[in-house]
């Protein structure tokens, strides 16, 4: 008979129960809590890396000297005037400007990858521009013949072992001797796609390497983009 009370006995009592639940929800209210302050903190921290001041600041990179407002500067480190190795800049687009107050909400929102581009500059290591290291680097290192691709450009896939991963060269099939070409990480839906699916670079000023990421959204403005890289590259270059 007491076996038979002890067997059938609740396995938890109902005072357990409900402290149970209460510290159930005192912990989950503690998680919510502590995501809505990682976010907030976070947030803090990613606003003070951008400035919205339009101070010019006066760079020199190689032989190359560039005047550039603070304002598309990511990196506070980077934003004095003197000598540099590189800089690093976050534009609008297709505005082609840096940050303000009043898009603010631009630079932060993650699930927006086309709102903004993301340039380097720096002293150009190479002679030959992404488009130029077509025909004497990246051909050579091609997988079988060209594909249709997005935009109305060609893709073209790497062997294995190439050291190009999972990119892709596209290139514009109408483009002569140097077409336009750039290196991809091309997402499985329009709704993966980050700021930085794509890069190319192109060569401004004396030596000046520009590299520029972006959506794989944007592939369909390609050209407009490229022209926009390049005439900015070239108003902010110093005569």
């Amino acid at each position: 008979m007491a076996q038979d009370m002890i067997d059938s006995a609740p396995v938890l009592s109902a005072g357990l129960v409900r402290k149970t639940v209460i510290g159930a929800i005192i912990l989950g209210s503690l998680t919510v809590g502590l995501s809505l302050a990682g976010k907030w903190y976070g947030k803090r921290i990613a606003v003070g890396e951008y400035s919205a001041s339009t101070a010019p600041v006066d760079i020199t990179i190689g032989p190359d000297r560039l005047s550039l407002p603070q304002n598309v500067i990511r990196f506070p480190e980077q934003r004095f005037s003197g000598k540099q190795e590189q800089i690093n800049l976050a534009l609008q687009w297709p505005e082609m400007k840096g940050y303000d107050a009043a898009s603010a909400h631009r630079f932060f929102d993650i699930s927006d990858a086309t709102s903004l581009i993301f340039l380097q500059m720096s002293q150009s290591i190479m002679t030959r521009d992404m488009s130029g290291r077509v025909g004497p680097i990246y051909s050579r290192l091609f997988d079988g013949p060209a594909e249709q691709g997005p935009a109305g450009l060609s893709l073209h896939r790497f062997r294995q072992g190439s050291g190009y991963g999972d990119e892709v060269l596209l290139t514009d099939p109408n483009g002569g001797a140097e077409p336009y070409a750039v290196r991809c990480v091309l997402p499985a839906s329009p709704s993966q796609s980050t700021g930085a699916d794509c890069q190319r670079d192109v060569i401004a000023g004396s030596d000046l390497s520009v590299q520029y990421r972006f959506s794989a959204n944007l592939l369909k403005d390609w050209k407009r983009l490229d022209d926009a890289v390049r005439a900015y590259a070239a108003a902010h270059l110093a005569s």
